[in-house]
């Protein structure tokens, strides 16, 4: 079942697309997310949530071990606070947040031209809403929640779903 999840090759709105492109050009099978869990957020280095790069490293440093991805998807959708080039913004991001973490290219995640990423992620679901929103996907490849961007990193709720998904 998980690669009819993960990495079927097929980008349709009912299955995470084979193949996504991080932020240095670098193809990233999603079969290698396979049996991990993975928390996707849309990411912008201008934003009054900007600060949660450094939660989110610390997610990401805390839980890699133990099958946890972070992945950052920037986006300059909302209000223009992501208007970087991919050099940029991998630069910004390492030197103020050390962030390690994968990053991906830049992509909308609304409206006509959202990216086959989101529009597995958000199937039946409303539009994301603002910067910082996370998706929490199982080992199994299925979304298992949604926090919006006033949920940090750190956030009991959060940790506690993501400890869940991770049998921890």
């Amino acid at each position: 079942m998980l690669s009819m999840v993960f990495g079927s090759g097929e980008a349709t709105a009912s299955a995470m697309p084979g193949t996504v492109t991080a932020l240095n050009g670098d193809a990233i099978q999603t079969a290698d997310w396979s049996g991990k869990v993975v928390l996707f957020v849309n990411v912008a280095s201008r934003c009054g949530f900007t600060t949660q790069y450094d939660g989110l490293q610390k997610l990401w440093t805390e839980y890699k071990d133990k099958g946890l991805v972070v992945v950052g998807v920037p986006c300059n959708q909302f209000g223009s606070q992501e208007p970087g080039k991919a050099e940029e913004i991998a630069s910004f991001c390492r030197m103020n947040y050390g962030v390690d973490f994968p990053m991906l290219e830049k992509q909308n995640v609304n409206g006509s031209s959202r990216s086959a990423l989101y529009a597995h992620l958000l199937k039946g679901k409303g539009p994301v809403m603002w910067n910082f929103e996370k998706v929490l996907v199982g080992r199994d490849g299925s979304v298992i929640d949604r926090y919006r961007s006033t949920t940090s990193p750190g956030d009991a709720s959060l940790r506690t779903a993501i400890e869940a998904a991770l049998g921890a």
